[in-house]
């Protein structure tokens, strides 16, 4: 509280950034961790909360007639426009808002004073949760080729390593100290990911002390014995997820990449992921496209393509799917590295494993990947995402396109993942808003020093007691699309424009309703009235026996009975939209079977159509704002039930 020179203004107007004639006017409060905008004007109080740890930058503008201009940007791409009737009340909430949005301690951020009504028992379960081990386990280690080893404890070889690391079998404790001594940061190869079908492995490190031609016995020992640990191929991958150019211009620091001449039986390749700079720079780009007041189509793409970011989000992909290929289709281990590994390394071996594994792409199996490649091995989240003030070169959207890259995959394949884009999105703001501890500090070690686990909650044990809002309606665990290796396009015409993350506080904005809140609605609304039925059919039974009614009245039939449509009571059985458009159901009335259990729905007056009916009955809390863009079904999405083709087609 004490860096709040002004907890209060009033008269403060919030422009929209749409339509800036939209102002609202209301008070402006500044609290210990949060800002609230409470509106003044209209009849129902309307409140605009921001943490201030999610400020990115505020920015004082010249005064005008109306007023002091201050622009908000905010690390959840929120912006917000005040207009503050004094300037030097804007200076004053200008200034707090600076030092605020800046902690210079772990101790400030917001994880170490949210206290929810848990009790201290309950805490301490949420972090029970997730067991790396037993994604491990589950992946088949330890086994006669993988072992988990202790070198690591009290973090000395490697100190933003995890504690406890995979390593081959036949690797000594000597070896890995040796080859760590080679590499940068310490980070030597140990096991990201493992295939008990054909015994390929991931592997992660940093890149190796080089230079122009240095060499290492035990770092070289260490890369054979990755090699070893998988018996049914003779060479291995070495992939530098760095351009060339940057890697060869790294060896004149004594850094640099692995020569295949001092390495027995590795390929190596270059996969061309641009630096943390070049992130930043091009993100920057793409959001002040974003941030145009009305831009035309033409320049919003043309500034898009300027920006370089949605190239950027294929590299990554495209890395994934090299690796993923070599471990699922050819059978190869993998080496992957960056410069220090923690940053392109994170992205390419959490994505390929997307690719491989079914498991990563449910909700539990996508918490235990982001803690496993990203947490544990040490992904400098302090540092990347501005927890602290500190240098702002070090500020870079890694983990935005990790989520990013995963969202991409959604929309190439609606029914393989288990969780929908309010999870991805819900994970980005908590990866910046410090409210959980799973983000704080750069690596495990950190952590462990500001008793995370025994001083914050985690993010992960509130996402699964919630898990209902963040389910994909269109998942099916035995859906096609759900087994084994996804394969993409990565063509440039594969990528969309992720408006739902970059777009969402833009109030002047309405796309249109996604395929997944569509069906999530109609999931709501089928089980209100299923619960409704129940209760009066139990109502029924309790009449029939309090009256004594016989059951001859059953059999007797009605003189105008409406004919029925059915619509199955588990959603999560469809195969693909077009099941629910023109009715719900397609083929007509009399050919559909009733499901077991299933919902019965009265046939529509003559005069009115199936889906002017089901508008009509649909207010704002379901959810459903408009359903007439629904395109009708081709032929071709109605042949292969579970082709992607035909779920878009109905989206």
């Amino acid at each position: 509280m004490e860096h709040i020179r002004l907890p209060k203004v009033e008269n403060v107007r919030l422009l929209d950034r749409i339509s800036p004639r939209r102002s609202r006017v209301g008070t402006l409060y500044l609290t210990a961790t949060h800002s609230i905008f409470v509106e003044s004007e209209s009849g129902v109080r309307n409140e605009t909360w921001v943490l201030h740890s999610m400020v990115c930058s505020v920015e004082k503008q010249a005064a005008t007639s109306a007023g002091c201009p201050l622009l908000v940007h905010c690390k959840n791409f929120q912006v917000l426009h005040f207009i503050i009737p004094q300037e030097r009340e804007c200076h004053d909430v200008h200034l707090s808002f600076q030092r605020l949005a800046q902690p210079e301690s772990h101790e400030e951020l917001y994880c170490f004073s949210y206290k929810p009504n848990v009790d201290e028992e309950e805490r301490r379960q949420e972090w029970d949760l997730l067991d790396l081990k037993a994604d491990y386990s589950r992946m088949g280690l330890p086994n006669a080729l993988w072992k988990l080893s202790p070198v690591n404890r009290q973090y000395k070889v490697s100190d933003t390593y995890p504690a406890e690391v995979f390593v081959p079998e036949s690797a000594t404790p000597p070896v890995i100290v040796g080859s760590s001594k080679f590499r940068s940061r310490g980070r030597f190869p140990a096991l990201s990911y493992y295939s008990k079908e054909n015994h390929a492995a991931i592997c992660r490190s940093s890149q190796p002390l080089s230079g122009f031609s240095a060499r290492c016995l035990e770092d070289e020992q260490m890369l054979e014995a990755v090699l070893r640990s998988n018996p049914r191929s003779d060479f291995m991958y070495v992939v530098d997820t760095r351009p060339k150019l940057n890697a060869i211009a790294n060896r004149a620091a004594g850094k640099g990449y692995e020569n295949e001449d001092n390495y027995s039986n590795i390929k190596f390749q270059f996969l061309g992921i641009e630096n943390i700079h070049v992130m930043r720079n091009s993100q920057q780009k793409m959001l002040e496209v974003c941030e145009r007041r009305s831009p035309s189509m033409s320049d919003f793409l043309e500034g898009l393509e300027s920006s370089g970011w949605l190239k950027h989000i294929k590299a990554v992909l495209d890395a994934g799917v090299f690796i993923a290929k070599a471990v699922a289709e050819q059978g190869v281990s993998v080496l992957v590295h960056c410069s220090d590994g923690w940053d392109r390394t994170a992205q390419v071996c959490s994505v390929a494993c997307v690719l491989l594994d079914p498991f990563y792409r449910t909700l539990r199996g996508f918490m235990v990947l982001i803690e496993k490649d990203w947490i544990s091995f040490g992904h400098k989240f302090s540092h990347r995402c501005n927890h602290l003030v500190g240098d702002p070169k070090e500020v870079s959207p890694v983990m935005d396109q990790f989520l990013e890259s995963v969202w991409q995959l959604m929309e190439q394949f609606p029914c393989a993942f288990q969780f929908n884009e309010r999870l991805l999105v819900t994970v980005h703001s908590h990866v910046y808003s410090c409210q959980y501890g799973n983000f704080i500090g750069n690596n495990e070690r950190e952590r462990a020093e500001l008793r995370v686990r025994e001083r914050t909650h985690s993010l992960w044990s509130f996402l699964w007691t919630n898990r209902a809002d963040y389910t994909n309606p269109l998942y099916r665990p035995d859906h096609s699309q759900t087994q084994g290796l996804l394969r993409p396009s990565t063509a440039p015409y594969s990528f969309k424009f992720w408006s739902g993350l970059y777009n969402r506080f833009d109030r002047g904005m309405h796309p249109r309703q996604s395929v997944e809140d569509y069906l999530r609605a109609i999931q709501e609304e089928t089980q209100q009235l299923e619960e409704q039925l129940a209760s009066h059919t139990q109502k029924i039974a309790e009449l029939e026996q309090e009256h004594g009614w016989s059951d001859a009245w059953r059999a007797a039939p009605l003189d105008k009975t409406p004919p029925a449509r059915v619509l199955g009571s588990d959603l999560h059985l469809a195969n693909t939209p077009q099941d629910y458009t023109g009715g719900f159901v397609t083929g007509s009335p009399s050919q559909a079977k009733p499901p077991e259990n299933g919902l019965i729905l009265p046939a529509h007056d003559s005069g009115q159509t199936p889906d002017s009916n089901l508008s009509n009955g649909s207010d704002q809390e379901s959810g459903i704002a408009d359903l007439s863009c629904r395109s009708p079904l081709s032929e071709d999405s109605t042949k292969d039930p579970d082709s992607d083709e035909a779920a878009y087609s109905a989206a």
